[in-house]
């Protein structure tokens, strides 16, 4: 597999507290991330399941959590079963979000790693796109 990185970001109106908060907590995440349920202890080393319904169809992806620096940065590995993938190493993406307080706010950048080419690359920014939108609503309107 190719490893063309997936990025995106956003700026967000808002300390970086209330953007972790808001990153890590299973209610506030179904609010803005297509209802997906996230089940983790956000432990480095410990599972984290996300599990919902895209375009009709259930899901249930699964990762680990890989780093974890309160307000500043959350890495997971992210392996989705829809993609027909065998469920191998070699298949997941490492998903990393950054956190970088600024005037007026907190800039989001995240990257997704390991994707196959550009297409596959440029359609996970646009899905990344979709989420960090409605993270920033979310956390705008409190």
């Amino acid at each position: 597999m190719a490893n063309v990185v997936a990025t995106a970001g956003i700026d967000i109106a808002a300390p970086a507290a209330r953007v972790w908060r808001a990153l890590t907590e299973p209610d506030i995440i179904k609010r803005y991330f297509f209802g997906t349920t996230v089940e983790t202890n956000w432990q480095p080393g410990s599972s984290i399941v996300w599990r919902g319904e895209y375009s009709g169809t259930k899901y249930e992806d699964k990762g680990k959590v890989l780093e974890v620096t309160p307000e500043r940065l959350l890495k997971v590995t992210h392996f989705s079963p829809l993609t027909g993938q065998p469920d191998i190493p070699e298949n997941y993406h490492t998903v990393a979000f950054e956190l970088e307080e600024r005037e007026g706010g907190t800039h989001v950048s995240l990257s997704q790693d390991n994707n196959h080419d550009d297409a596959e690359a440029e359609h996970a920014s646009q899905n990344w796109r979709m989420v960090l939108d409605g993270l920033k609503q979310t956390v705008e309107e409190g």
